[in-house]
């Protein structure tokens, strides 16, 4: 069974059976291929299967969500819910289940798929069109719908957006499965708009972008080229349509819906963080797929003013909550931070691309700063809580109505949650590459790999306690001796390197050396795009040692960010750091880290779930119970890995610490 499905998710990706000529230069192993053994991802992937998964399908149960579905087949009720996007959450909880599904079968779950697929199935009407906000009262639609099917589609209906959730969860469950009961109500639907959008047809940019994405999906299995095409017809249509270009309304000029102007002639990460992310990925497909040079260099100025300009210190994107977008250049606030959820893991499916496409490790470094910080704050240990936002401080002596200090089960708007839910599976599948005779490393996760490079087989095994420590071992064992290139990346972070721009920096450098070894002898290699090339002829049981130094560094951010002037946050490996109020006395606010504060390391095996803290003697900021008298006095800063925090109640929260006092604001309660 692993076999056919490891056989249909090749299919998917390289689309070799439809003689396709053109696709990414470099192609991820697929992750049925892949098995985790590390502590770290593989008590998330099982908390997702046994946790997350079941939970998110209940709460589709008790909030009406597939209820919604059930009016839809019959015709009658009154949608029940308060989004007409709410739809998606059924289609990206079974697209989660289904990638678990692939690495645990679960007969009880499969079954019960099989009987929501039928409730969606029911709800799809006879031309394909499937969307509960009309379809259960098409004379009385939910007021984002409008009066007829598609007249809001650029503005808030989500309808597009629905198809494509629907897409990724039916190529999903087919990859996983096999079966084609999901998938054969997707193509319906895509035959649908691929009869009612395109030239000479009806005209619109999609207003909540993904099913570029997914109709490229339903193209790779299908090998119809009508979905590809109409994927290129839809991002062609932005900017097309006129706005108020004078306005400084993101809705009024088209900036919110990265709309303001042709893709091929923006340059900026714009308007709301979630659609651009999803844009930008299924531009990297058609680029792919097309050989679109415009494309690219278009994605490539966006890219570079992300993360030059418009990305926070732990892989957040998405700084202003009035309209969940990002801001102006260096507009990165702190005590207003936004960062969804949803934006971080569109951010990891954007940065994959960019690396399959150019095959330089920057591109992984922001994947793999956005996946062990920014997204992973948004899921909470129990696997059953969640942030919608992703704050970069908390203070006890202000109100911040836009900020969330403690966790939810589950949201009205609940993208974010659905959305981990099939991130998370999906993990091993980002852990190795390949091109020709080249095998890429990108992530550093214990297990095993079985893989073809050059048609012969090749297994790689990993064994390390990374994020925590920086001692790699690689075990390669091909079926014969063969020569390959083996790419390890070397992280970013390893070489001085905070952010693959100027917007943070290390405060001072590490004279700290990476060290390579081929069974036990140090290794000649040479770098490229950011990876350790070991080019030689393989054998059973070849050993590779990497040393990457983990020594605590203090991140700096550009000038231009005003409110990082003075401050400091911290890093290890690739884990950022935040202070929380129950390792400090209650606050974390108070904390000021001198220049000359030395970090020291000490793992907690029984400290949430497992994590290594940073402890140094710093000084804090204290008022006497008389309110009358502050003053400064010796502290021991306790800091633990940001994505962790709020596991333990609710309280104060800092990434970025003062290096010395400039003067304090007087605030009374």
């Amino acid at each position: 069974m692993m076999k056919k499905i490891s056989a249909l998710i090749v299919a998917c990706c390289s689309l070799s059976a439809f003689a396709q000529n053109k696709d990414y230069p470099i192609q991820p192993v697929p992750f049925t291929s892949v098995k985790l053994s590390d502590h770290f991802w593989t008590s998330r992937i099982e908390t997702n299967r046994s946790v997350t998964i079941p939970a998110s399908f209940a709460r589709c149960q008790s909030t009406g969500r597939v209820k919604n579905f059930e009016m839809a087949a019959e015709h009658k009720g009154k949608f029940c819910t308060v989004y007409p996007f709410d739809d998606t959450d059924i289609y990206k909880t079974i697209e989660g289940a289904s990638y678990s599904l692939a690495e645990h079968p679960d007969p009880e779950l499969s079954a019960y798929l099989d009987s929501l697929i039928i409730i969606v199935g029911k709800a799809q009407e006879p031309d394909g069109y499937l969307y509960t906000a009309r379809s259960i009262d098409p004379v009385h639609p939910q007021s984002w719908a409008g009066p007829q099917r598609w007249v809001n589609e650029q503005k808030m209906s989500h309808e597009l957006y629905n198809c494509g959730h629907l897409y990724e969860a039916a190529a999903a469950h087919y990859m996983a499965t096999g079966k084609r009961n999901l998938l054969n109500i997707a193509l319906k639907n895509a035959d649908l708009l691929a009869g009612t959008f395109g030239p000479g047809k009806l005209h619109v940019a999609p207003g909540h972008e993904i099913v570029e994405m997914g109709l490229v999906r339903l193209y790779r299995i299908s090998g119809k080229t009508d979905y590809l095409n109409l994927a290129r017809f839809f991002i062609d249509q932005r900017g097309i349509k006129k706005y108020d270009a004078k306005s400084k309304n993101e809705w009024e000029n088209g900036k919110y819906f990265q709309d303001d102007k042709p893709v091929i002639q923006q340059d900026e990460a714009e308007g709301h963080a979630v659609r651009a992310m999803y844009l930008y990925a299924g531009m990297a497909d058609v680029a792919a797929l097309t050989g679109d040079t415009a494309y690219l260099t278009a994605i490539d100025r966006i890219w570079n003013n992300m993360v030059s300009k418009k990305m926070y210190v732990q892989g957040s994107i998405g700084a202003v909550g009035d309209g969940e977008r990002f801001g102006e250049n260096y507009e990165l606030p702190n005590a207003t931070a936004y960062n969804e959820t949803c934006a971080a893991i569109g951010s990891v499916f954007w940065n994959q691309r960019m690396f399959l496409l150019h095959g330089e490790s920057k591109y992984v470094d922001m994947m793999e700063k956005t996946l062990y910080n920014g997204l992973l704050s948004g899921l909470g240990l129990d696997g059953k809580s969640f942030f919608y936002t992703n704050a970069m401080q908390i203070k006890n002596s202000f109100t911040q109505a836009d900020m969330e200090a403690e966790r939810s089960g589950w949201f009205t708007c609940s993208c974010c949650p659905t959305n981990v839910v099939r991130l998370v599976p999906s993990i091993p599948g980002y852990v190795y590459a390949q091109k020709g005779n080249a095998l890429y490393v990108n992530l550093f996760i214990s297990g095993t790999g079985n893989l073809t490079v050059n048609n012969k087989a090749i297994k790689i095994t990993q064994q390390n306690n990374y994020p925590w420590d920086g001692a790699l071992a690689l075990i390669i064992n091909p079926a014969g001796k063969m020569n390959m290139d083996l790419k390890i990346r070397i992280p970013g972070w390893a070489q001085n390197q905070a952010m693959p721009s100027d917007l943070y920096r290390y405060e001072g450098t590490s004279a700290q050396a990476i060290e390579i070894k081929v069974n036990g002898m140090p290794a000649k290699y040479h770098a490229e795009k950011g990876y350790a090339v070991l080019s030689r002829k393989w054998k059973k049981n070849d050993k590779v040692e990497v040393i990457l130094p983990m020594n605590v560094r203090r991140v700096i951010a550009n000038a231009h960010i005003s409110d990082d002037s003075g401050k400091v946050a911290l890093q290890r490996g690739p884990i950022m750091y935040c202070a929380e109020w129950k390792d400090n006395n209650g606050l974390a606010s108070n904390l000021i880290v001198p220049k000359d504060a030395v970090f020291k390391p000490e793992y907690k095996p029984d400290l949430l779930n497992g994590v290594t803290v940073l402890k140094a003697d710093v000084k804090s900021i204290n008022v006497d119970t008389n309110g009358q008298n502050v003053r400064t006095q010796n502290a021991t800063l306790t800091a633990i890995p940001y994505y962790a925090w709020a596991n333990r109640g609710k309280g104060e929260m800092m990434v970025w610490f003062p290096e010395q006092i400039k003067y304090i604001d007087l605030l009374t309660k």
